[in-house]
């Protein structure tokens, strides 16, 4: 993620996303009210909610499902720390500091691209989970477990970590004032060197191609055994499944899987089409700020709806899942209930 955004065809979309995130805004630098850094503190706490929730428990999902969705939670979290505060506010309000000098603006790019692919990868680990566990009888007591969950999880946040280092060396200074290098410019290299160029294509391929195909390739083989199942219980049982517990639990589950999924395909649709324009037209990707640049506002609207991406899942598992809306409504309404517990006494 390269350049702020303070376009207008940003300057709209912020707000929007800030207000479905939280109806709280604040004042920003120089006394303008700050839409964008709302959006991304609202982001922030709105995945604070889901990990609070997830992690009591009382959602009704197995501890393996919640192990992963919690980890997903937590690398979205991460995303809106150093993508939108350290990435973006930064270097917005803070060009000055020592977030702009190159080698934090390095190590801020490394985390930025360890968190997506975390986030990703993590998203293909869950939904590989939810086909062994729907599909694969046999395998499930054996592979969907806590203990395998956790092993999963730790890996992909490992590989993520140590694939992305080759990061932090693409960058160089823009400029050098008083022995000082501040910002990070692209070297030429990187657009010119077989080594460059074979990692470029492998770091997109691995994220988000690869878990593109996966993503579909699984949830198609899910879906298909699914509507196999559904229609080999109801010849079984006689009736239809309405008051069936086991095809109340795969719908549930099925439902936040293709939710999460089709989430995921939607909002990284634009980064797949812009590196294949980038890669195509040779555009290469762009560091300075020119917002009547129409590839530029492609690059920027990328970076905007990965931001997304790693937003809407609290408000996922609130449409998908009754007792995650339940539990949350409970934990909003605790310190009020305390509150006149108090009061009363």
């Amino acid at each position: 993620m390269h350049g702020p955004a303070k376009g207008l065809f940003f300057a709209i979309c912020y707000p929007v996303l800030a207000g479905i995130g939280a109806p709280d805004i604040f004042v920003g630098v120089h006394g303008k009210v700050n839409i964008y850094c709302s959006s991304l503190v609202a982001s922030g706490k709105a995945n604070v909610w889901a990990i609070i929730v997830l992690c009591r428990g009382r959602c009704g999902l197995s501890r393996c499902i919640t192990f992963y969705l919690v980890a997903i939670a937590v690398s979205d979290f991460l995303i809106i720390i150093t993508a939108g505060i350290l990435n973006r506010i930064g270097r917005i309000y803070f060009s000055n500091s020592v977030l702009s000098t190159t080698p934090a603006c390095r190590v801020s790019s490394l985390l930025v691209f360890a968190t997506r692919d975390g986030s990703v990868w993590l998203t293909v680990a869950f939904t590989i989970d939810r086909l062994i566990a729907i599909c694969c009888q046999s395998l499930k007591t054996r592979y969907c477990t806590e203990k395998t969950a956790l092993l999963i999880i730790g890996i992909v946040c490992a590989l993520s970590c140590v694939k992305n280092v080759p990061f932090y060396f693409v960058y160089q200074p823009l400029y050098i004032l008083d022995g000082v290098p501040w910002f990070c410019d692209i070297k030429i290299t990187f657009y010119t060197s077989p080594t460059w160029l074979a990692y470029d294509w492998l770091d997109h391929i691995l994220t988000p191609f690869l878990p593109f195909l996966l993503i579909l390739l699984l949830n198609s083989l899910t879906m298909r055994h699914i509507l196999v199942a559904s229609r080999a219980r109801r010849r079984l049982r006689g009736t239809e499944d309405h008051g069936d517990p086991e095809m109340e639990n795969r719908r549930r589950s099925i439902v936040l899987l293709f939710t999460i999924s089709l989430s995921f395909l939607l909002l990284w649709a634009t980064y797949v089409g812009h590196f294949l324009y980038a890669r195509l037209a040779g555009a290469g990707y762009l560091t300075s700020l020119d917002f009547n640049d129409p590839d530029y506002i492609l690059q920027e609207t990328t970076n905007m709806l990965q931001l997304v991406s790693s937003c809407n899942n609290v408000f996922i598992y609130a449409i998908s899942q009754n007792k995650f809306r339940e539990e949350l409504r409970k934990l909003l309404i605790c310190p009020f209930t305390m509150l006149t517990r108090v009061f009363k006494q």
